[in-house]
C-alpha cells in the first residue's frame, strides 16, 4: 500500500525577536523535530524518517513557510533513500518540497543526501517563493545507486521565483528512462554523486560573486538576481560534501561581506 504524507512547518518571529515555530506537522515517515539553532533567536528543524520511504507509489511532501523576519533552518537526520516499490507495475514515488520565505525572512535548506537506490522511480520537485528581501540558502545532494549498485530513476526539478519572477528553473533526470547520454561525458561522465547549493541573499544584489571553476568538476554561477550557483560532480557523497561545505562557508563569507559595504 502506497503511502500519502505531508509534513507542514510555519516560522514566525515574535515581538522579542525570536524565531518561534507555531506549525509544526508530522505525517506518516516524516517525523518533525526541533532542534538547537546554531544563532540565537532562530529556529531550527529536524525531518527524521519514521519509516523506508518513499517507495514506489508513495506520495510525500513538505511545506515549510519563514514568516516575516525569522530565521529557519531544515535538516534531515539521515539520507533519504528512494526505493522500488512492491512490484514491477509500481507507479512512481512522488516528493514534493515547498518553500515560502517572505520579508526580511532567512531559510536555510539543508537536507541530507538522496540516494537512487536500484530499480527505484522517483519523481522530485523543490518550489522555492521569495519576497525581494528574503535570503534562501539551498542545498541538493544526489547519489546515484547505493555502494556497488546501478542507479535508480530519479527526475528532479528545481524551481526558484524571487517578487513572483523566475531565478531558477531547471530540471534533471538519471537512470533508466532519462535521456540517452545522462552519463555520458558531456553530462556525468561516470560520476555518482551530484549536487548543488543556491544561495540568494539581497547584499548581492549587482555585486554578486564572478563565475568561475571551483575544481575539475565544480562550477559557481552567478545567476540572474542576487544569487549564485554552485554546480558539482564527484565520485562519492563524503568529496561531494567536502566541496559544498566549501563553497557554502565562502559565499556566506562574500554576502556578509557586500552587506558590510551597502
Amino acid at each position: 500500500m502506497s503511502v500519502r504524507a505531508t509534513a507542514r512547518i510555519t516560522a514566525v518571529r515574535d515581538g522579542r525577536g525570536v524565531t518561534t515555530l507555531p506549525v509544526l506537522e508530522s505525517d506518516g515517515p516524516l517525523a518533525l523535530r526541533r532542534t538547537r539553532a546554531a544563532l540565537p533567536g532562530a529556529a531550527r528543524v529536524t525531518v527524521v524518517g519514521a519509516m523506508s520511504a518513499p517507495l514506489g507509489g508513495d506520495r510525500l511532501a513538505i511545506e515549510a513557510r519563514a514568516g516575516r523576519s525569522a530565521l529557519l533552518t531544515v535538516d534531515s537526520a539521515a539520507a533519504t533513500v528512494a526505493l522500488p516499490g512492491a512490484g514491477p507495475e509500481a507507479p512512481p514515488a512522488r516528493f514534493d518540497i515547498t518553500l515560502q520565505v517572505e520579508e526580511g525572512a532567512e531559510l536555510n535548506w539543508l537536507p541530507e543526501q538522496l540516494i537512487s537506490a536500484h530499480g527505484s522511480d522517483l519523481h522530485m520537485t523543490t518550489v522555492a517563493e521569495l519576497a525581494p528581501t528574503a535570503r534562501l540558502m539551498l542545498r541538493e545532494e544526489q547519489i546515484l545507486g547505493r555502494h556497488g549498485e546501478s542507479t535508480g530513476t530519479l527526475l528532479s526539478r528545481l524551481t526558484v521565483r524571487r517578487a513572483g519572477r523566475p531565478l531558477l528553473d531547471q530540471q534533471t533526470a538519471y537512470g533508466p528512462g532519462a535521456p540517452g547520454g545522462w552519463d555520458g561525458p558531456a553530462v556525468l561522465g561516470g560520476h555518482r554523486a551530484i549536487g548543488q547549493l543556491l544561495l540568494v541573499d539581497p547584499a548581492f544584489d549587482d555585486k554578486g560573486p564572478d563565475p568561475r571553476l571551483l575544481g575539475a568538476t565544480a562550477v559557481l554561477t552567478r545567476l540572474a538576481g542576487p544569487a549564485a550557483l554552485v554546480t558539482v560532480l564527484a565520485a562519492d557523497a563524503r568529496e561531494l560534501r567536502t566541496v559544498l561545505d566549501r563553497a557554502a562557508d565562502e559565499l556566506a563569507a562574500r554576502a556578509s561581506g557586500a552587506e558590510h559595504r551597502l
